[in-house]
């Protein structure tokens, strides 16, 4: 079905447009206050029984009843990025990808399965890049019987809010009765301005140094925030392409005041675990740790930054903003309803 309108004839929509990237506007709910109309970015997902399904760049669906539709139209991906490095959506995808491997994977077309002992969402979830090769209801019920063979619940990873993204797939999940249980988002940035980030001038002369390290110890993992760390959690780590620890030593006989993470990748540094101890927080640690992973990175060669956050830690996006970090695309874990 077509929807247009006189006043805006040029600006329309179609059921073929599902997959793209549209703008609509709708009179508002009754009983909003303010303004008569709403606009809805994003990616058309579905138009079925006279209902349009839009999903937002943070994931959220948005139901729009047909009759309630003033105008709207496709519009063009976002534009380029004002600030940090240019990247696709694939290519951080298996950046990231590479940077947490799992100890345990298998193909299904395009997509990874992939597991480590219920370590962590990331390695343990389907890696929803591509074409599985069939159907999707058959791949997700061979999702669900691999990972019933390990003990495991079921989860798919899947990403919104960049070109080539996965909105469609998030919708069919949902309409499957799949849970989203996490979003968080990717932020890239230079790591020229992180390593710049923590003035020597500044320092107190008798801070620790921050130590950095080729390999996890007991010590880093006394201030890990994820307890029980096994051979599986430290075999995920400690794997990806170039591997650093970081960590500023607490006073004696006490975890680390603060420690990171940092996988270099080619031109990409990825940076995880950044944690600071509650009673050493605004002294700067945090700066401090990933200034020196980021050093460290680009003596190797990387120009780019990356690190992963979720949308409730406001702590660590007023930190990473201010590093020069901004946002690329959402990304979501969806189990399995019968997990």
């Amino acid at each position: 079905m077509e929807f247009s309108t006189e006043a805006r004839a040029a600006q329309h929509l179609t059921g073929s447009d599902v997959g793209k990237r549209v703008s609509v506007r709708r009179l508002a709910e009754d009983g909003a206050p303010g303004a008569k109309f709403s606009d809805t970015v994003g990616v058309l997902t579905s138009w079925d029984d006279g209902v349009l399904s839009i999903t937002r760049r943070n994931g959220e669906r948005v139901r729009i009843d047909e009759s309630a539709l003033v105008a709207g139209k496709v519009v063009p991906p976002e534009r380029a990025r004002r600030r940090g490095p240019a990247a696709s959506y694939r290519e951080l995808a298996g950046v990231a990808a590479r940077a947490w491997p799992p100890v345990e994977s298998e193909r299904l077309g395009d997509w990874v399965l992939r597991a480590s002992s219920g370590f962590t969402r990331r390695a343990n979830s389907v890696l929803a890049l591509g074409d599985p090769g069939r159907e999707l209801d058959e791949a997700l019920a061979a999702v669900r019987a691999w990972y019933g063979e390990r003990g495991l619940p079921a989860y798919v990873q899947a990403a919104t809010g960049a070109a080539g993204t996965d909105e469609l797939l998030c919708a069919a999940l949902e309409e499957r009765g799949w849970v989203r249980e996490v979003t968080a988002e990717l932020w890239v940035g230079s790591l020229a301005a992180a390593a710049d980030a923590a003035d020597p001038a500044a320092a107190d002369p008798g801070a620790p140094a921050v130590r950095l390290s080729r390999h996890t110890d007991d010590t880093w993992l006394a201030r890990y925030r994820r307890k029980g760390v096994g051979a599986a959690a430290r075999r995920v780590l400690e794997g990806g392409p170039s591997v650093w620890f970081a960590t500023v030593p607490g006073a004696d006989g006490a975890p680390p005041a603060a420690i990171g993470r940092c996988v270099v990748d080619g031109r990409w540094a990825g940076f995880a675990a950044v944690e600071v101890a509650p009673e050493r927080r605004r002294e700067g640690l945090a700066t401090r740790v990933m200034a020196a992973l980021a050093g460290q990175a680009m003596e190797e060669g990387a120009s780019a930054g990356w690190l992963q956050v979720e949308t409730d830690n406001s702590g660590a996006r007023r930190l990473y903003d201010a590093l020069g970090f901004s946002a690329h695309h959402a990304y979501h874990h969806y189990r399995c309803p019968e997990a």
